[in-house]
């Protein structure tokens, strides 16, 4: 019920309690005329007019405790109702399934134009939980969150907004990571780019949605030219947004399907403008774990100033390990680990020995709507479970960002990786070309792990985790 009409059902209410009072009290004056008269000619008349008295000042406090007990009585709930979900199917009105959209859609700067959208939407049942304007110097670009009932097709949709005024639309399936507010969402997004570098490519991306994001470092691998120099302000163009990145060379943002608006723009470059004041910066957690023979090892982040401890360990390697690590010329390895190490690209993770000496790397690259991993083991520390412990965590890492898909590269000979996917206990996909193996799965699929109090390994029959 709308407020207007519970006030309309209110005024109706008090405009009844008021003839019925009135006809009330005309009744009484009547009867109390009638009994004067009847008692003055009866000696017992003083006493039964003190009784009537009585009785009626009994029936008043008797009604105004009735009165105040109600008033004080929690309100009536309604046990057939049931509490939507914000993030799928949820019931609406009268019961009918409903389901998340956000939609973008241009409408003319006119007076009167959005709420023609509005009424159009309002008229398909259609409930606008958030909106956001970006004006643009032709025309206004109207962002919607929208709880539409299921049964209204995306098409049906489309076409609502379009009848309306609506041009350019564009539309995506939303969840309840979406109900927050924007600004909410901004501190929420500053936040993870302020405690760590490698959070800023994804996000941007939450920001933007789906977006490929390019970094291109100031000096490109093998001695290619410098990266193209890009204005302190940033590019801002259609489909495209050029920055500097702080950590070097150029940072790309391409959105084909929806061009971008001068509110996401300077949104962008608040967030690389935050990145760049705090520079380069990684979270300090180390985990010290057990290894079956009893031997402790420490797993962390690992950045750009562990290059030299990776260096001394690729010179620790064979050729046969390198090569299955990087698929070319085992000469090439040092030139790709700047790359690597960089939480421009991705995070890594480095596994310590006792004295500290770096014996494992493992990879978790950005690469669009997907993300490589990438292991290398040191020779003499393989076979003691190193890998599969850096592949469960890697993993669990994209899982949190986000990340919809986790593949890996490598050799159809190469059985450690082979094994070490397939003990994620995750359904997987075999791709295999020309002796190239790509495995992919889906990390939101993880099952939990348990950890022990002392973060010790489970040891299977064979020794290994």
């Amino acid at each position: 019920m709308t407020e207007a009409s519970s006030a309309r059902a209110t005024r109706r209410h008090h405009w009844r309690r008021d003839v019925v009072e009135t006809a009330a009290l005309l009744g009484a004056v009547a009867v109390a005329d009638v009994l004067a008269h009847t008692l003055a000619h009866d000696p017992s008349g003083p006493v039964m007019l003190c009784s009537a008295a009585v009785a009626l000042l009994a029936v008043a406090g008797f009604r105004f405790w009735w009165s105040r007990r109600h008033e004080n009585a929690p309100p009536p709930t309604d046990t057939g109702a049931t509490a939507a979900s914000p993030s799928g199917p949820a019931p609406g009105a009268g019961g009918q399934e409903t389901v998340l959209w956000r939609m973008r859609t241009t409408v003319r700067d006119e007076p009167g134009s959005l709420a023609v959208l509005c009424t159009a939407l309002g008229a398909r049942r259609v409930d606008i939980l958030s909106l956001q304007t970006h004006p643009l110097s032709e025309g206004t670009v109207d962002e919607f969150l929208l709880r539409a009932p299921a049964a209204l097709t995306s098409a049906e949709l489309t076409r609502t907004v379009t009848d309306a005024g609506g041009t350019h639309s564009w539309l995506e399936r939303a969840d309840a990571h979406d109900l927050v507010d924007a600004p909410t969402r901004m501190l929420g997004l500053a936040t993870r780019t302020a405690l760590d570098s490698s959070e800023l490519p994804l996000s941007l991306r939450q920001l933007l949605g789906r977006c490929t994001i390019r970094s291109v470092p100031a000096r490109w691998l093998r001695g290619q030219p410098l990266a193209e120099q890009v204005p302190t302000e940033g590019v801002l163009e259609k489909h495209r947004m050029k920055f500097r990145d702080p950590a070097g060379g150029s940072l790309t943002i391409e959105r084909p399907q929806l061009p971008f608006t001068p509110a996401e723009f300077a949104r962008v470059r608040a967030l690389v403008d935050l990145d760049a004041r705090l520079g380069q910066r990684v979270p300090p957690r180390r985990d010290v774990l057990t290894l079956p023979e009893g031997n402790e090892i420490t797993v962390r982040r690992a950045d750009t100033s562990d290059l030299a401890a990776a260096r001394e360990m690729h010179d620790r390697c064979s050729p046969k390990t390198l090569g299955l690590r990087y698929h070319g010329p085992v000469g090439d390895a040092d030139r790709y680990l700047g790359h690597l190490l960089s939480p421009r690209f991705g995070r890594t993770l480095a596994v310590e020995t006792a004295s500290g000496r770096l014996v494992a790397l493992g990879h978790l690259l950005w690469d669009g709507d997907e993300t490589e991993v990438a292991l290398l083991v040191e020779d003499a520390w393989q076979q003691r479970g190193i890998g599969a412990e850096l592949l469960r965590r890697l993993v669990t890492m994209a899982a949190e960002t986000g990340c919809e898909s986790v593949y890996a590269i490598t050799q159809s000979s190469n059985t450690g990786m082979v094994a070490a996917m397939r003990g994620l206990g995750l359904p997987l996909d075999y791709q295999i070309e020309e002796g190239t193996l790509v495995i992919t799965t889906r990390p939101a699929d993880l099952p939990a792990r348990r950890e022990t109090p002392q973060s010790a390994w489970i040891q299977d029959g064979t020794g290994r985790r």
